[in-house]
């Protein structure tokens, strides 16, 4: 039978509280608390036993959230080119973000290769519209 446990830190915020206080609570005796190596964990029920009333959760606020990764390999590109479509690329993205998700680019040159990788972590959205532009910049490349 699992337990929902506390913080000291997470009692304080419901409580609105200083950490500090709610530590000497549990020093005190007043608030029961499970040493768990060097901190403190408090048990729902104990908690409520404190404040006479049921601990309420916070409602976690749950939304959808979509992230794309892709890797694009480029063969037979110079080293001129993979840094001119490297430079376009990390222009385009700097300080970009779609809502909370950055949207984050890596290119990697192997010149004993020929090849070009470009990493793309980001949201459905903004990593098509980044792939077109890798596709427009590569198109014309021999």
């Amino acid at each position: 039978m699992s337990q929902e446990m506390f913080s000291v830190e997470q009692v304080a915020d419901r409580l609105g509280l200083h950490p500090r206080t709610v530590r000497n609570y549990v020093r005190d005796g007043k608030l029961k608390a499970v040493r768990i190596g060097k901190q403190y964990r408090i048990a729902r029920a104990d908690l409520e036993a404190l404040t006479g009333r049921p601990v309420e959760t916070p409602d976690v606020p749950r939304h959808r959230h979509v992230e794309v990764s892709t890797i694009v390999r480029i063969d037979a590109i110079s080293g001129a080119d993979a840094s001119r479509v490297s430079t376009a690329l990390t222009a385009s993205v700097n300080g970009y973000r779609e809502g909370d998700t950055p949207l984050r680019l890596q290119t990697v040159y192997d010149e004993e290769r020929a090849s070009l990788k470009v990493v793309i972590l980001g949201g459905a959205a903004t990593t098509a519209e980044l792939l077109r532009l890798v596709h427009a910049l590569t198109e014309g490349t021999p």
